[in-house]
């Protein structure tokens, strides 16, 4: 049996939709197409009936990830440098203060 020949899942459905909606909003498609391929999308049957609304677009690009988690071992660098830059001025730092500094941090990232 062929991929194209396999029944098509509500999530196969979603994922073509989806990629159509990028694609609305990357300027490939108009919302007249849009329409009519995610109504075809929502009706079809097997994969290479899904596969034929996408046939003339690229693949989209993946989405950027909206979570702030890369941020942290950045900010996590930015604060032993500083920390290191008022300890060679002479600052005079306790662990308290270092901790404070650290959990504001995670207040931060968090």
């Amino acid at each position: 049996m062929s991929d194209s020949t396999i029944r098509a899942s509500d999530a196969d459905r979603e994922r073509v939709v989806t990629a159509l909606q990028q694609h609305v909003g990357e300027g490939r498609l108009t919302l007249d197409e849009f329409s009519e391929r995610s109504a075809a999308a929502y009706r079809s049957r097997t994969r290479g009936e899904l596969d034929v609304l996408t046939r003339d677009l690229p693949t989209p690009a993946p989405r950027a990830s909206t979570t702030r988690r890369p941020l942290v071992p950045v900010l996590v660098v930015v604060a032993v440098l500083l920390l290191g830059a008022l300890l060679a001025m002479g600052y005079p730092a306790t662990a308290d203060a270092m901790g404070e500094m650290m959990s504001q941090m995670g207040r931060m990232c968090g």
